[in-house]
C-alpha cells in the first residue's frame, strides 16, 4: 500500500481493517515519525491515487486523524499539525492515569486468569526480542497493557484507552524500531519491568504496583504516588 518509506504501519496488523482505517494507520505513522512534516498539505485526490482507493476512504481517514488533532481539515484535503512534546507528554499522562486506576481495581479482583494471560503475552514479547522483531514486540507490548485495562470491565475507561491507542501505538512502534537498532540491551530491563507488573497484580501488592509503575513510566513526568493516592480516594467505598 505504501511506498518505500522507512516507517510504515505493519501490514500484518491490518488484515481486518477497512480501507479508511488502513489509510489512517499509514498516514498517522508518517505524520508522527516526521516523514510528513507539520504544515504539509494533504490532497484527497493525491492520496486517493497513492493508496489506490476512492476519495471516500480518504475522507474517512482524514476525519479520524483530525479527531486525533494530527491534521486540520480543509476543502478537498487537510493540513498536517505539529505533534508537540507537550501533547506526547499528555498522552502518557493519560495512560498513567488509566493504569493507576486499573491497578487499584485489580486489588479487589481474582486475577489468576489475568496473570496467566499476561504471562503468555510476555513470552511472546521475549520471542520477538530473540528474533529482533520490533513490530511484533510492539504489538505484544500494547496487547499486554490493553489486557490489563480490559480485565476490570470498565467500559468508559476502555473507551478512553481505545481513543488513546492509535497514537500511543504509533509512538511505541517508532520507539521500539529505534531501540532494537540502537539500544537492544535495554530489552532485558523492559522484560524485568513487565515481570514486575505481573508480580504486582498476582500478589495484589500496592507498594509493588507503585514500584512497577515507576519502572514502566520512568520517562513520564509527574508523581506516581500522587496519582495512586488519588485513585485510592476516588475508589473509597467501591466494592
Amino acid at each position: 500500500m505504501a511506498g518505500t518509506n522507512e516507517y510504515v504501519y505493519p501490514e500484518k496488523w491490518l488484515n481486518k481493517a477497512s480501507a479508511g482505517d488502513r489509510v489512517a494507520s499509514e498516514l498517522r505513522m508518517r505524520i508522527i515519525s516526521g516523514q510528513i512534516e507539520s504544515g504539509s498539505k494533504l490532497s484527497e485526490n493525491q492520496l486517493a491515487a497513492e493508496f489506490s482507493v476512492s476519495r471516500s476512504p480518504i475522507r474517512e481517514a482524514l476525519k479520524v486523524l483530525a479527531s486525533e488533532n494530527l491534521i486540520r481539515l480543509e476543502r478537498m484535503g487537510a493540513v498536517v499539525l505539529e505533534l508537540t512534546e507537550k501533547e506526547i507528554q499528555e498522552i502518557y499522562d493519560v495512560r498513567l492515569l488509566i493504569e493507576t486506576f486499573v491497578f487499584e481495581r485489580l486489588v479487589k479482583k481474582d486475577n489468576q486468569e489475568l496473570v496467566k494471560e499476561l504471562s503468555k503475552t510476555l513470552e511472546m514479547m521475549k520471542i520477538a526480542i530473540k528474533y529482533k522483531d520490533p513490530d511484533d514486540f510492539s504489538f505484544q507490548d500494547v496487547l499486554f497493557h490493553e489486557t490489563i485495562i480490559r480485565s476490570i470491565g470498565h467500559s468508559h475507561i476502555f473507551m478512553i484507552w481505545k481513543n488513546l491507542k492509535p497514537t500511543l501505538e504509533s509512538l511505541i512502534l517508532l520507539s521500539m524500531r529505534i531501540r532494537f537498532k540502537e539500544k537492544y540491551d535495554d530489552f532485558d530491563r523492559i522484560i524485568r519491568n513487565h515481570e514486575l507488573y505481573i508480580e504486582a497484580i498476582d500478589k495484589k501488592d500496592r507498594d509493588l504496583m507503585v514500584k512497577s509503575l515507576h519502572q514502566n513510566f520512568d520517562d513520564v513526568q509527574g508523581s506516581v504516588e500522587d496519582l495512586w493516592t488519588s485513585q485510592q480516594t476516588f475508589s473509597k467505598g467501591v466494592e
